[in-house]
Parts: structure tokens; sequence; C-alpha cells
């Protein structure tokens, strides 16, 4: 066990108590009355209830600064904790502004991760286990020097312990034991601890092979990231005088983005604040958006019960956004039912309202933005000119971005990605493409190297050194070679068998291509007949549905090219278009990457059920997931700090057919003194589409009263710019679709000419019996395909189409 006194302590400080008492306060002026009710209110527990835009940074490092200055503490006595590297960062620097000076000596202000590394090489040996080896138990012990691994180490680690099982790792993926021990370490639960709900993870397999790992880590002397809190929570459980100790020590705990923390992060937080209670957590009930990585807004909404007397000081003088914005985003925050509750009020003038738009489908959403975003660099509706850096589009999934990426590049408009790769750049886009480059061009050796093992087909680096080398000897393709190879029997077994079928595949796919198959189809065939589609479906990490749905984005992008070749030319085209480094970009990123950002314009697009709040996350969390939701939209509409536009589509292509979409339940909940419609005549005026459809809906729920934004949003003209007067003109033209679906306009009032049991047939589905009305959209149990929506003019009476009664 690990023995240490306070004299550790006295000689990390730099900076006496005395010296810092006796200087000026500087860091106090300018300060609002709450955030310096929050600065000065050094002892007991204290929350700071920041709201979105309200000066919470300043205000924590303030506090700091003053518990500095006022001879409260040290600087090595104060533990400060913060979300990212870069938060530590800037409150580091935020604090040398402040005293004046670099502040020396604060070795515990840093992540979760960096202060419970340091903690955890300190005492690592009061971690031991019994572990079995050489058929008998041997007590291990953590040491020191331990190696923290990687998602790439653990992968390879837990992938060994499920074959040593004769577990199908195909159907149960290490990735996925790798997200549930995860969730598990989140909530604090060591393989003893695991509640009897939980025990049936993973085949009911899951928590004796978390024992194994968590056996396996230490013989290896290693930890993962979640072992790092959940191996000092032990140590301070387990030891008094250690947890003695380090209460003592840190005599003034200040927490950056409570609502954040997830159960084991709350507990070591309580652990150590347990004595003297001197806690400062700082958050937002409203920002809590991460849900789906274990954040609990429990821990937040409790914080009043877990610490007895606490101070609760809400900061609500936003410093970001215009009084429209913020009436706005009160009003649809003001929905969720689990929240502490505030009130943001702003000094600022009015300013713009919000301003919602819908648009007839998706393409014609991005082409708007895209030219709304070219106005306003040139300047419009009187306002000065805003460069495109101001300016962010913020999505609810990543699988948008492709019709805006598609939109920009064509037009060369200058984008940038946050948070992640371009659509054209992302693993699974690139693989796909590997796959259709490989149809067009079988002598595309890089497409095939990039494939042949993708998904795995027990083709490792030996099995390619002899396609090449077989390629290299007959001085052909790595295709043709591949077939060589198997004619040959070269390569043989398990790899031997996959790599034929993939040869066989190519081959079947581009005579298909050869034959005029359609390339959507012949598309759609590649990635299901090659295995690439099924194995994202079969990966059960929180990235895989995402990537799914990039892949539907993929396939859909084909629609507006006659073939594969002329696709793959102009993804190769607009890519090559580099634009220069130092030039002015509009922002790409998810709302969940948003977060603590702020831009001057700001358009949130896709404001539809299912897409926004998302369909999964209310199946999966019910209320919960909902009010999450809720919380997204909110940050949303605050990262805006002057312009900020709602957008919704009437019609999206979900699972390759074109469907209505109902405006997002959140747009109903915009207040209406705060929103200016922009949507023309025609577009929604007949009663169609989304919005008819919704305000049916709506009026249907509420006795016949229909929503005003909803009949707002189908009536009004009041928009004037050059990109609305060309969207205007264009208003009466037939939506562009595919062949079974040109001149779409879903009629949400209209009669249908079926009836519920009707026999009917469909040129691409087959026969079917109508099951379900929705103004002339049907719901059709198809004999083959399943049942499926589709709007009634594609289908004809099944005797009329040659069925013979029986």
């Amino acid at each position: 066990m690990t023995h240490f006194d306070d004299s550790d302590a006295m000689q990390a400080a730099s900076l006496s108590a005395r010296a810092m008492a006796a200087r000026p306060m500087p860091y106090l002026e300018g300060l609002n009355p709450a955030q310096m009710q929050a600065v000065q209110t050094l002892d007991g527990p204290v929350l700071m209830l920041a709201g979105a835009g309200t000066g919470k940074t300043r205000a924590l490092t303030a506090r700091i600064a003053h518990l500095l200055a006022q001879g409260k503490a040290r600087p090595n006595e104060i533990l400060a904790v913060t979300f990212t590297n870069k938060a530590a960062r800037e409150m580091r620097e935020r604090l040398g502004r402040m005293m004046g000076e670099a502040v020396e000596g604060m070795p515990w202000l840093g992540t979760f991760h960096a202060i419970c590394v340091k903690l955890l090489r300190r005492h690592a040996e009061l971690i031991a286990r019994q572990v079995p080896q050489g058929g008998e138990l041997r007590e291990i012990h953590l040491k020191s020097n331990f190696t923290i691994l990687d998602t790439d180490d653990q992968l390879r680690l837990l992938k060994q312990l499920i074959q040593a099982a004769g577990i199908d790792e195909k159907r149960w993926p290490p990735r996925q034991l790798a997200g549930i021990i995860d969730h598990w370490k989140n909530r604090a639960w060591t393989p003893d601890k695991i509640p009897a709900h939980e025990a049936q993870a993973f085949d009911g397999k899951g928590v004796a092979l978390y024992r194994e790992y968590q056996d396996r880590l230490l013989v290896l002397n290693a930890c993962d990231f979640g072992d790092l809190l959940l191996h000092v929570i032990d140590i301070l459980q387990a030891n008094d005088d250690v947890l003695a100790q380090y209460r003592r020590w840190f005599r003034y705990i200040l927490v950056d983005e409570y609502q954040d923390t997830n159960v084991a992060q709350y507990l070591w937080l309580r652990l150590l604040a347990g004595g003297h209670k001197n806690i400062c957590c700082v958050g937002d009930d409203d920002q809590s958006i991460y849900g789906w990585r274990g954040a609990e807004v429990g821990n937040i909404l409790r914080f009043e019960t877990d610490f007895e007397g606490a101070e609760v000081i809400r900061l609500e003088q936003n410093y970001r956004s215009t009084p429209h914005i913020l009436g706005a985003a009160s009003g649809v925050i003001a929905g969720n039912k689990g929240r502490l509750g505030k009130t943001l009020w702003t000094e600022a003038e009015e300013g713009e309202k919000v301003r919602l738009i819908g648009h007839w489908d998706g393409d014609e959403e991005a082409r708007w933005i895209g030219e709304e975003a070219e106005a306003m660099q040139r300047g419009t509706r009187g306002l000065d000119p805003y460069s495109l850096d101001d300016m962010a589009i913020l999505v609810r999934a990543a699988h948008q971005m492709r019709a805006f990426e598609d939109r920009f590049l064509t037009i060369g408009l200058p984008y940038r990605v946050i948070g992640g790769p371009r659509f054209y750049e992302r693993l699974e886009i690139r693989d796909a493409m590997a796959y259709f480059r490989l149809v067009v061009s079988p002598e595309d050796d890089l497409a095939f190297e990039r494939i042949v093992n993708t998904p795995k087909r027990g083709l490792g680096d030996k099995a390619q050194q002899t396609i090449q080398v077989m390629a290299r000897a007959n001085g052909v393709s790595l295709l043709e070679g591949a077939r060589l190879c198997v004619r040959s029997k070269t390569i043989g077994g398990k790899g031997g068998k996959a790599l034929g079928e993939l040869v066989d595949g190519l081959d079947r796919w581009r005579a298909e291509m050869l034959d005029g198959r359609d390339h959507i189809r012949l598309a759609e065939e590649i990635l299901d007949e090659s295995g690439y589609t099924a194995f994202w479906q079969n990966e059960k990490t929180p990235e895989a549905p995402g990537r799914l749905e990039n892949l539907k984005e993929l396939v859909k992008a084909l629609e507006g090219f006659e073939n594969l070749q002329g696709f793959l030319e102009h993804v190769a085209l607009i890519m090559d278009n580099e634009t220069q480094a130092e030039e002015p970009k509009i922002t790409l990123m998810t709302l969940h990457a948003a977060k603590g950002l702020e831009f001057p314009v700001v358009f949130l697009p896709g404001w539809e059920d299912g897409l926004f709040p998302s369909q999964r996350s209310m199946d999966e969390s019910g209320v919960k997931g909902l009010e999450e939701e809720r919380r997204l939209a909110y940050v949303g509409i605050t990262r805006a700090e002057e312009l900020c536009t709602i957008s919704f589509a009437a019609n999206r292509r979900v699972y390759g057919q074109w469907q209505s979409a109902l405006p997002s339940r959140f747009i109903d909940e915009l207040p209406e003194a705060h929103v200016e419609v922009l949507t023309p005549p025609g577009l929604y005026g007949g009663g169609f589409g989304a919005t008819g459809m919704a305000a049916a809906q709506q009026s249907a729920m509420s006795g016949g009263v229909e929503s005003n934004l909803q009949d707002k949003a189908s009536k009004a003209d009041v928009y004037n710019s050059p990109g609305w007067r060309r969207l205007q003109a264009n208003a009466s033209r037939p939506i562009r679709q595919p062949t079974e679906a040109k001149n779409l306009t879903i009629d949400a009032s209209a009669v249908s000419a079926f009836g519920e049991g009707d026999r009917v047939f469909h040129t691409k589905f087959g026969y079917g019996d109508v099951t379900g009305i929705e103004g002339d959209k049907l719901e059709v149990a198809f004999d083959k395909a399943g049942t499926k929506k589709i709007v009634g003019r594609f289908l004809v009476p099944a005797a009329q189409a040659g069925e013979v009664p029986f």
C-alpha cells in the first residue's frame, strides 16, 4: 500500500496564499450579479446551472482565481475536472490571463481520465485479484507502469477470448462485447456486481467473458480507458486511509459539464467530495445530449438531494443569441418534464425571427441552403454580408451531409466537415466505391486490394501476397491473378472458396452492367451479395447504424446519373476540386459535434419526425429518448448568434421508396411570436405533402384545431431572396424521381380509388392486398415483397393486370 503525506502537496504549490490574497481582483470585473454570486460562494456544495451562452467558462475560471486569490486553497489543492483536453487547456490559459501570469503548480486540472491515470499510477498495487494460472490461483497486482490499451488492442484481446470460448465471432463480434463491457464500466460495475437484468448480455456469456477479460488485463499489466476510473473507485472504496488523504488534499472540487457525467464519474466525485462537500458543479440539464454514451442527466437533477444544503445559482443572462432565438429555444425545451428550469434572457437587440421553411425534398433543401449561403455572402434582405466562416449547417444524422456536400462541390461552394471525414472520404463509402470501381474497371488493382478481404474472407497477408505473385508472374491484373489462384487451387480452404465466390460475383456484376442492368439496383446487389451490407448489419456498435445510412445515401446519389461509370467520374472530379485551406468555408457538422460552439448563422435542416426526433432513439428509450432529442433541438437553436433557419422536406426517400415526411413535432413547439414562416403558396397549400398530413393529424388529435404554424407554413409568401425566387419558379414542376415514382405528389386529402381488401398489382412488387388507406397513400401487403406504403397511382386493379381469380 502506498503511504504519503501532505508535505508532497505543500511543495507542489508555486504561489503562496499570502501573496495571492494581497493581489487586486481584476477577474471580477464585468461579471453580472449571478456570475458574481457563483464566483464568491466558495464553501459548501454549489450547482452553477448555466444556460447556453451565459458565460459559464468565465465564471468557473474566475471562481478558481478567487479561491487562489483569497488564500482558500493552494493551486495543488484544487481539483478541476473537464471532459476534454481542449477545455482544460482553455481554462488554464484563461486563468493565466486573469491572474496576470501563467499559473503553475495546478497538477489536478484536467480530464477525468488524465487525473485518474495519475491517481492510479500512485496506487496501482492496490488493484489485486486471484487469477487462475497453470491450474492454480495466483494473486496478481497491477504495477505502476501499466499499459493503456487502445481500441485495436482491446478488440484483439476480446477476439482471443471469444475464440477460446468457442463462440461464433461473426454472430457475436468482439466489437459488440467491447460496447457491453464499456457500458458496464460506465456504470461502475465490476464482474461481481453485474445486476441480474444484465446477465444475459452477449448470449448469456458476457459476464464470464468480462471476468476473463479483466483477469487477462491484469496478467498483461494493462488497463483500458474504462479501468482508469473503475480501478480508482475500487481503491477509494476499499482503502479508507487513501480516501481520507485525497479528501484532505482536494480541498475544493470543480466540475465542468456536469450534465454529461456517467455513473462512474458521478461516484468518483461523490467519494472525493464526501467529507468537506466543497464541490461546485457547472452544467445545464437542458444540454444533456450524450445519453447514448452513458451520460446520466439524473446526476445534475439530483444534485440538491445528493448534497444537502446545496446552493443552486442560475446563470440566465445570455451573451450569444438574439431574443427571438432564445425565445424559440425556450419554447421547445419547455416541453421536457425532467428539467430544473431556467429562463434565458439577453440585452441584445431583437434581431431576426427564427425562419421556418419547407421544401419538396432533401435535394431541394440542399439547393436552397447553398443559394441562401451565397446570397448571404453578398448581403441579403438589408443585412450586412456574412463570411462562409460565419455559417454552419447542423444535421441530426451524418448521412444528411451527402446532399449538401454534393451540392456544394457541384457549385464550388467551399465547405468543411467537423467531427469526421467528408462523405466520400468515409471508410464505408470508400469500400463501396472500390467495389463499384472494380466492376467498371477490372484492372483497378488498388480497388481490388481494398476489398479482397473486406469484409473478412479468410484472405490474410500471405494469401494476398500469393495473388500478387501470381498476377506479376503472368502479367495480369490482381483480379485475373485471383482467378488463376482459384483455378489452380493455389489458395485453398475457406479462403480459396471465398475468393472464388468474390471472383464469380465480380464477373456476374460486370456482365449485368454491360447488359444494361439498372445501375441503382446493381449497386444494391453488389453491396448485398458481396456481404458488405451484412457486415455492417452484424456490427453491434454505435457507429454501425450510421454507416448503413451512409451506404443508403450512396445508392441514392446514383439516381442523378445514367450509369456507374458516370457516377464514379463525377465523384473523382469533384473530390479533386480541393479548395485552398485559407479560404472561408461553410461548416457542416452534426448537432452532437456542435455542442459548445457558436456561429452567427445556423441552418438546421431535416426537422422531420423519424429523422429528428430520431425514431431509433424514441423506440429504444421512449420518453427519455424523446426528451434527449428535444434537448438536442435546444442545443441546435442556441448555437445561432444572429440568424437561425429551420427546414424540413415534404418527401424523403426511405429504403428506396419515396414517402411523405411529417414535420418534426418540435416545429409545433416553436412559439409563433419568434418564428417567420417562409414557405410559398403552392408548396403545401393544396393540402398535400408533409404539412398537410401533419396538420390533419394534429387536427384529429386536438379536436379539429390545426397548428397555427403548420397552417402558416402552408400559406405564407413573405420571402424574396434570389434563391427563394428560383424555388418559387420551380414550385410547379414535379419532384425528380426514379422511374417508378415520377411526378409524385402525395395528396393526404384525396379519396383513393381503392378500398381496404382490394386486390392490386405493382410493376415491381407484384400482387397484394390493400390493408390501409391514408389519402392517396396505401398500405399494401404484397404476396412476395411484404408490406409497403405505395402512392395509389402506381397501382392497378389485379384483374386489370391479368391476375385470374380462383
